[in-house]
């Protein structure tokens, strides 16, 4: 069944109040002359990770800069727990987001994006990723993966975390603390001359032993002056060519589910569901490559 065979807005499936639909979306908020815009806030720009170049080795000043950019994205992403409730609407979560940037003098980077409409990505219990936030309100037992990505000084900072809204049954909470641990576990097994596909292989391994799926369809990408670029991280086993290097500044972002690997994205063009309506989970962080190790920015 594909997601045109459902009617209505949510059905619920297990207990849960899954997506089906899109909710109202409200107008794209305004960003005051004075904050410094991405290219793509002025001329459309398709979204991708890789033009085939090598991953950019930062500089000192970019990884300062890096390093500032990212603690305040984690920041505002830690902020919002408090708004994580039931009943707050995923636009609401928007409107927060999008004013502790502007507030913080760095624009949201999700907006315009591709034709993104809105600042911060809201994906909420089958929705893997990329969910545009809009009118529908939190419910008791959600799970939400809020994903925020700023733009200051010129550099772009990722990070995403799922949060637990009001009482989440056994089954959200363990797929929710695996996801996070299957992050954690990667970020520990990188470090200079590493191989790329170290961190596919200790997720997809660790997601098994836990009889979870890796969604396969969304990467990790570099990150920099760029919002995407080389390299690609791929979460699951993998061939790809490639080593870590002292300098290389990418995000790692698992998506795992309670169901099978299969997504559809629903008419929007970007929300990304799960075919079978499973649950999923995502954390994401910001890392750097160290001559000693790894650095988590986002942290």
């Amino acid at each position: 069944m594909t997601i045109r065979n459902y009617c209505g807005f949510l059905v619920r499936s297990l207990g849960k109040c899954n997506i089906v639909e899109p909710g109202k979306v409200s107008p794209e908020l305004s960003v005051p002359n004075h904050i410094v815009k991405p290219d793509y806030y002025y001329k459309f720009t398709p979204p991708g990770t890789s033009d085939g170049s090598s991953p950019e080795i930062k500089t000192f000043e970019d990884i300062q800069q890096m390093r500032e950019t990212c603690k305040l994205a984690a920041n505002i992403l830690k902020s919002c727990q408090h708004i994580i409730k039931i009943g707050t609407t995923t636009d609401e979560i928007d409107r927060y987001v999008h004013q502790k940037i502007i507030d913080n003098n760095a624009y949201p980077s999700p907006l315009r994006y591709g034709g993104f409409p809105k600042s911060v990505c809201t994906s909420v219990n089958n929705v893997g990723c990329h969910g545009i936030p809009d009118d529908r309100p939190l419910m008791d037992g959600d799970i939400i993966n809020v994903d925020i990505t700023v733009f200051y000084k010129g550099y772009h900072g990722d990070c995403s975390t799922t949060f637990l809204v009001g009482n989440v049954d056994e089954r959200g909470q363990f797929l929710v603390a695996t996801t996070k641990a299957c992050l954690t576990e990667a970020i520990k097994n990188c470090g200079p001359n590493v191989p790329f596909n170290r961190i596919g292989s200790v997720i997809e391994r660790m997601a098994k032993k836990n009889q979870l799926n890796v969604i396969p369809a969304f990467v990790g990408h570099g990150i920099g002056r760029y919002f995407h670029g080389p390299p690609e991280i791929l979460h699951y086993e993998n061939d790809l060519f490639g080593t870590m290097l002292p300098g290389m500044v990418f995000t790692i972002e698992p998506l795992l589910t309670l169901g099978e690997q299969e997504i559809e994205i629903l008419d929007d063009d970007w929300t990304a569901i799960s075919t079978d309506g499973a649950r999923s989970a995502q954390f994401e962080h910001t890392v750097l490559i160290t001559e000693s190790g790894v650095e988590v920015l986002t942290e």
